[in-house]
């Protein structure tokens, strides 16, 4: 697989977008940052819009130390006055981009009841509402949902959810898609595309084909807090409101981590005030990404391990009847970059649980007992029980 070690970032030129965005885009480098942790020399694509997006929508249904948790790792509430609206003029904005369409959906067991509250902050900030689903048959399910991405991705994703995904357990499932088709306002030259040498982060040398274009740029070069230097050249797409900027350390030796922990939306926001226009020559690889990640560790890294425990995690916004917790938060994010320009998609879910309340307990499998003086608390017998004995 292509050794990438450009720091690959999509950005809107556009200005004003509010403090809002600020946040969502601060909370999607964090949990970038925390994913490049574990894959220092692996590629990794990640939709930070995506992840703010699903997990906007667990916040609205969030209460108690789940709601808490959620506003202090993600740096805004959906919750408070007015931000909904805010949340739904973002969407507008993004969508309203040539080339750019995003969606969400979520999608309820058809037995469940939702809080009214809960369906009517869902349908202002998300402009969404829920879709019913049999998860009883969840290989079904998982067809439903497929189809929904592949839909909504314009068949980049045919595949999100794997056979075996989600279980009769199942209650919701959040999902947000982002379809992007973006041709460069000045297209590479397929005639000068060589084969080079790319130089890897884990020191392997790997021909790719490189594209190469002479044109003016914005471009700059900057040092991290911990004094990493590097520079930031911006590639503009047809009509000048999306744009890739590519981020790259001087020294080849220095791992992209020590980049990814300094970004920022007020670090992006530097970039785009220091730039300065230049003629360059930027060579960069044809290529192509497939990520798959599932974000529940980068995340219960974040403080975020209470919504995934069934015993503490509070969404009785969004039902009170059943204690629902979220089981994994899945990405997927396809990106090709080539002479014309990009195409990326990207399919985010959060998928929630709950284990009904049975009316009897029959411990016939493994278990430990333990004997215990209440008043005390001291521990008198214990055991574990694997298996009877032969009558």
């Amino acid at each position: 697989m292509l050794c990438v070690s450009i720091f690959l970032l999509l950005t809107l030129s556009r200005v004003g977008l509010g403090s809002l965005q600020d946040k969502q885009t601060d909370f999607g480098l964090k949990v970038f940052s925390q994913l490049a942790k574990d894959s220092v020399d692996e590629n990794m694509a990640l939709s930070p819009y995506g992840v703010a997006s699903v997990l906007a929508m667990a916040q609205l249904g969030a209460a108690g130390n789940t709601r808490k948790a959620l506003t202090a790792a993600m740096g805004f509430s959906l919750q408070e006055r007015g931000m909904s609206r805010q949340q739904r003029l973002l969407q507008r904005d993004v969508s309203s981009e040539e080339g750019v369409e995003t969606a969400s959906a979520v999608m309820v067991e058809r037995k469940m009841s939702l809080e009214k509250g809960f369906r009517r902050a869902l349908a202002k900030a998300f402009q969404t509402h829920p879709n019913q689903v049999d998860f009883s048959k969840p290989e079904e399910a998982v067809r439903i949902i497929n189809s929904w991405v592949s839909d909504h991705t314009a068949g980049a994703i045919p595949e999100f959810l794997a056979s075996g995904s989600l279980s009769d357990e199942t209650r919701l499932v959040l999902l947000n898609a982002l379809d992007f088709k973006g041709l460069w306002k000045v297209p590479f030259d397929p005639k000068l595309t060589q084969e080079r040498m790319f130089h890897c982060a884990n020191g392997s040398n790997v021909p790719v084909h490189m594209m190469r274009l002479t044109n003016r740029f914005n471009y700059g070069e900057f040092v991290t807090a911990d004094g990493v230097d590097y520079d930031v050249i911006e590639v503009p797409y047809e009509g000048d409101s999306l744009s890739m900027l590519l981020v790259s350390p001087f020294e080849p030796e220095v791992p992209l981590s020590a980049l990814s922990a300094d970004l920022s939306s007020q670090r992006i926001k530097q970039w785009r005030m220091e730039l300065r226009n230049v003629k360059r020559q930027l060579a960069m690889p044809r290529f192509t990404l497939n990520s798959e990640v599932d974000l529940k560790t980068a995340l219960l890294n974040m403080g975020l391990g209470d919504m995934f425990n069934l015993a503490t995690a509070d969404f009785t916004r969004i039902n009170t009847d059943e204690r629902l917790c979220v089981s994994k938060v899945l990405q997927t994010v396809k990106i090709e970059v080539n002479e014309q320009g990009t195409k990326g998609a990207a399919a985010t879910a959060a998928v929630m649980f709950s284990r009904m309340a049975v009316e009897e307990i029959t411990l016939d499998r493994p278990f430990l007992f333990l004997i215990q003086h209440k008043q005390t608390g001291a521990v008198l017998f214990m055991g574990q029980f694997n298996q009877p004995q032969q009558q």
